[in-house]
C-alpha cells in the first residue's frame, strides 16, 4: 500500500478485505393470482368481492358477493332489510358515534347467526340506513369530497361483510333527500339494482327491522315510518333478535288520519268576504297550510296577497299592501304573524285605511307542519311554488315567538282552519306516506 508521501508499507496480516458486495434478489410484488388475472379474458373474470358507488352525490351503496352465492328458495323474493347502528351493529366504546372504523361490535351474539340463516332460508339481505355524518361535498379548492367520513363508513361496512361472509348490500342516506328514511328513495334503488321493480317483492314475508321505532326512548320513528311506506312488517331489534314483546309506543303523528275525511262540495266555504274593502291576517306556522289555503279560497275573491317570502322584509310588504288598499283592493297578509307585536303592525293600518280587519287562525300541529314541508320540497307536483326545505329552527323560532290571537287586539273576527288535506289520488299517495 502506498502512504502519505509516498511511502510504501506492508499490509497487515489481520485486516480484512472486504467481499465485493452480494447482488441481492429482488423479491417480486407481482402475485401469481394477479397475473393470472391480467391474462384471464374479461369474459371470465369474477367479479370484485365489495363494491361501492355513489349516486346523485348523496346515496353511498356497496354490495357485497360471497363465493357461495345466493340461495334462492322462494317463487317471489323475500327481503330482509335492517338498520346499522343500534340494530346490526353498536360501539365498541360506547359512544353514540363512532370513533373511527374500527369502534363497532355486534349489537348482540345473535345478530350474525341470524343473518346467515335468513341467507340460508332464501332472504335478500340488505342494510338501510341514514349516514348523516357522512360528508360527500366536494372541497372548493381541490374539488375532492371529504372522504374521512366516508373511508370510515366503509372500512366499518367492510369488516361487517366479511364477517358475514353473505351476499348483502348496503344503503345509506348522506343527505335531507328522498333517499333519507322514512323516504323510500333508497329501497326503490334496491328493487332497481335487483330488477324486483319488474317481477314485484313478497311484501308480506318480507321485513324491516329498526330501532327508531317511535318508543319513549327512541330517538324517532323513522324506521318504522319507513316499514310502513314500503308496506312490510316491521320488528324492533329485541323484537326480532331476542323475541322481546313489543313496547309501547309513543302517538306517533300519523298522515292517514287526515285522508279519512273526504272533502265534499256541498259544505260552505271556510272563508267568506264580509265587507268591500278589508284587511285579513293570516296566523301559523310555517308547513300550516296558509298559502294553499290562499289560493284555494281567497285569491277566487279577488284578494291580493302579500307574502314576506317573495317580498323580503316586513316595511316591503307594509308598502305593498297600503299600495292595495289605497288602490281599493283587498289584502292578505300570507305571514306566519307569530306573536301580538307582529299583528299589531297590520291592525295599525287597517286604522289608518279605516277597514275591518279579520284573522285566519291555522291550527296545524307542529308534527303536521313539518311533515307538510318535507313533502312539499321533496315533490315538485305538490309544490306549485318551488318552496325549498325550511330548517328545523324555523318551526322551533315560531312556536318560541307565538301567541294565540284574541279578538282583544283588534280583530273583526278570528277564523280558526283545521288542517284538510285536498287532491287527487296520486297527490294523495304522496302525501299519505311517511317524510319526517
Amino acid at each position: 500500500m502506498v502512504g502519505v508521501g509516498g511511502t510504501k508499507r506492508a499490509a497487515s496480516p489481520t485486516r480484512a478485505i472486504s467481499p465485493p458486495p452480494l447482488k441481492r434478489k429482488i423479491e417480486s410484488t407481482v402475485t401469481r393470482k394477479a397475473v393470472s388475472s391480467f391474462f384471464t379474458p374479461a369474459s371470465q373474470k369474477k367479479p370484485e368481492q365489495i363494491t361501492w358507488r355513489v349516486i346523485n352525490n348523496s346515496a353511498v351503496i356497496g354490495k357485497y358477493i360471497s363465493e357461495s352465492g345466493h340461495k334462492q328458495r322462494a317463487e317471489k323474493p323475500r327481503i330482509a332489510a335492517f338498520d346499522l347502528d343500534s340494530t346490526l351493529v353498536s360501539t365498541a366504546s360506547g359512544n353514540t358515534f363512532p370513533r373511527n372504523s374500527s369502534d363497532w361490535k355486534w349489537w348482540h351474539a345473535t345478530v350474525p347467526s341470524k343473518l346467515k340463516e335468513l341467507n340460508e332460508k332464501g332472504y335478500y339481505v340488505v342494510v338501510v340506513t341514514n349516514q348523516k355524518k357522512i360528508s360527500l361535498k366536494k372541497d372548493i379548492k381541490g374539488g375532492q369530497s371529504d372522504s374521512k367520513s366516508l373511508t370510515n363508513f366503509k372500512e366499518r361496512v367492510m369488516a361487517v361483510m366479511k364477517q358475514l361472509d353473505i351476499p348483502l348490500s348496503v344503503y345509506a342516506a348522506t343527505e335531507d333527500d328522498g333517499y333519507r328514511k322514512p323516504r323510500t328513495g333508497l329501497w326503490n334503488e334496491m328493487l332497481d339494482d335487483y330488477d324486483f321493480d319488474v317481477a314485484g317483492v313478497n311484501l308480506s314475508e318480507s321485513i324491516f327491522v329498526g330501532d327508531a321505532a317511535g318508543r319513549p326512548n327512541d330517538h324517532s320513528h323513522v324506521d318504522r315510518g319507513f316499514a310502513i311506506n314500503i308496506k312490510v312488517p316491521f320488528k324492533t331489534p329485541e323484537e326480532f333478535f331476542l323475541n322481546a314483546d313489543p313496547e309501547p309506543l309513543v302517538e306517533p303523528f300519523d298522515p292517514s288520519i287526515y285522508l279519512q275525511a273526504e272533502s265534499s262540495d256541498d259544505v260552505a266555504p271556510p272563508f267568506s268576504r264580509q265587507s268591500p274593502l278589508e284587511l285579513v291576517v293570516f296566523c301559523g306556522s310555517p308547513g300550516a297550510g296558509k298559502s294553499s289555503f290562499y289560493w284555494d279560497y281567497l285569491e277566487p275573491l279577488n284578494y291580493e296577497r302579500v307574502n314576506q317570502d317573495l317580498l323580503k322584509t316586513r316595511p316591503k310588504c307594509i308598502k305593498v299592501a297600503k299600495e292595495h288598499l289605497a288602490a281599493g283592493r283587498s289584502v292578505v297578509v300570507d305571514n306566519t304573524n307569530a306573536d301580538p307585536e307582529t299583528r299589531a303592525h297590520w291592525v295599525q293600518i287597517a286604522k289608518e285605511f279605516h277597514v275591518p280587519i279579520r284573522c285566519v287562525y291555522f291550527t296545524a300541529s307542529p308534527a303536521l307542519c313539518r311533515h307538510n314541508n318535507a313533502v312539499r320540497a321533496a315533490n315538485q307536483t305538490l309544490n306549485p311554488e318551488s318552496r325549498t326545505l325550511l330548517p328545523g329552527i324555523a318551526f322551533g323560532d315560531f312556536l318560541r315567538r307565538f301567541r294565540e290571537p284574541s279578538i282583544d287586539e283588534g280583530f273583526q273576527d278570528i277564523i280558526r282552519v283545521e288542517f284538510q288535506f285536498r287532491g287527487d289520488q296520486e297527490a294523495k299517495r304522496l302525501w299519505g306516506q311517511y317524510w319526517v
